[in-house]
């Protein structure tokens, strides 16, 4: 992982009459419904966690599990009650009020379930407004709307105003508006949960497909674990404002570390989410030929069926890693206990 564009630590986001007041009194251990009874709401509970460069992190929890406040924290849109958060090395807590709308400006992008596009608005208009509110001429950020336009497949539709739109293409929409400032950081508040599966599908594949072009941090609120799986280097599962657990999908589903998380997994199908690779014995020899580490144990169902082997060997990137189990992929593909 690379060197981390957010880093949080120990951040707290109480909501009440006297929060920070409150926060230097709090005694340890104290638990979501203890502070409720104190008439406080705790969003956030003692988060730490970082965000690499590049990385696609995915959080999910319940409602009012305090994602949302969360990723609201890391863009200073809430002022924190406590703990710290820098990004690109700076404590945004510390930043003035104009050096913070910079950063907001040059460096974050941020799309919502609620499209928010302006209806008086053509889609080239709706895309080059936030580069109008930079101050960039007519010609620039025209130019500049249009290649996002093209970007997220919209090309034909620059002159159509929103009514005109589907749901999906209005989402589109609001993902290039994001997109024209060149942001390093993304942040994504379940863009697309209002859009029907087929479309939710259609927009997923489309965002995969942007972030291998693009590379972006991203920070991505869902609360459904089948996106999640599709979209994330990493998944943070959160509960009553505290985070349960980070991790790779591989781990969450194979090793959660606490009942929450295990019960929040126990219906997912293990042997669409681990790979190969996870499953690989460092240092243990296998025979033949190899199998892929980013496949999943689905993919290589009719192979762990019909091969005799018992170890079959896994390769990363031509170079073999170590060695599976074949009784054990099986156990997984089988659900077998």
């Amino acid at each position: 992982m690379g060197s981390p564009v957010i880093s949080a630590r120990n951040v707290w986001k109480i909501f009440g009459k006297d929060p920070v007041g409150y926060l230097k009194t709090l005694q340890p251990g104290r638990s979501f419904e203890d502070i409720r009874a104190d008439g406080y709401i705790a969003g956030v509970r003692d988060v730490s966690l970082d965000v690499a460069r590049g990385e696609m992190l995915v959080i999910m929890g319940l409602s009012g599990s305090g994602k949302s406040t969360l990723v609201r924290c890391f863009s200073r849109l809430h002022e924190i009650t406590g703990g710290s958060i820098e990004v690109d090395g700076q404590i945004i807590g510390d930043l003035s009020e104009k050096d913070l709308i910079e950063l907001r400006r040059n460096k974050m992008g941020m799309v919502f379930q609620s499209f928010g596009l302006l209806p008086h608005r053509t889609v080239l208009d709706n895309v080059a407004f936030p580069l109008e509110m930079r101050g960039q001429d007519r010609h620039t950020r025209r130019k500049r709307a249009l290649e996002v336009i093209e970007l997220v497949g919209l090309a034909g539709r620059e002159d159509y105003f929103p009514r005109e739109l589907s749901g999906g293409q209005q989402q589109r929409v609001g993902i290039a508006r994001s997109l024209a400032i060149e942001p390093d950081i993304w942040f994504l508040d379940e863009p697309f949960s209002a859009l029907d599966p087929l479309i939710r599908r259609e927009m997923q594949d489309e965002f995969l497909r942007l972030q291998a072009m693009l590379g972006k941090t991203i920070v991505f609120i869902t609360h459904d674990f089948d996106e999640a799986l599709r979209l994330a280097d990493r998944i943070a599962i959160m509960k009553d404002g505290a985070v349960e657990q980070c991790d790779t999908p591989d781990q969450i589903v194979m090793n959660p570390t606490t009942d929450y998380v295990a019960k929040f997994t126990e219906e997912i199908d293990k042997a669409r989410v681990v790979h190969a690779g996870v499953l690989a014995r460092a240092g243990v020899a296998g025979e033949g030929q190899p199998v892929e580490a980013g496949a999943t144990v689905q993919q290589l169902a009719r192979l762990l069926v019909n091969d005799s082997r018992d170890l079959i060997p896994v390769a990363d990137k031509g170079q073999v890693i170590g060695a599976l189990d074949r009784q054990g992929a099986l156990d997984i593909l089988l659900k077998a206990s």
